[in-house]
């Protein structure tokens, strides 16, 4: 039962990272491809986040190693962070 509440809630996750990054549009194409670049766009920046915030965990746990589901945990929830970040961004129109 753990183990599937851990599955439900990581794609729980993953899917609110799409929300958070979709970026829709009348046209399906656009629509796809917006939501595509906007990823691609903050990926980089996200996971070198996360890479260094599970250094610093996997530093202050004396070299435990941080496991994959809670590493992307992580970069979903710094990718939500990001995209809604971004979103103000776009949508206030600043350039």
């Amino acid at each position: 039962m753990h183990k599937t509440k851990e599955r439900i809630t990581l794609i729980i996750i993953a899917a609110v990272y799409l929300l958070f990054n979709l970026r829709p549009s009348p046209d399906l194409y656009v629509t796809v491809r917006s939501t595509l670049y906007q990823i691609l766009i903050t990926a980089p920046y996200v996971a070198g986040i996360t890479f260094v915030i599970v250094a610093i965990l996997q530093y202050m746990a004396d070299g435990k190693k941080v496991p994959w589901d809670r590493r992307l945990r992580l970069f979903f929830t710094i990718g939500i962070i990001a995209g809604f970040v971004y979103a103000i961004f776009e949508h206030t129109g600043v350039k």
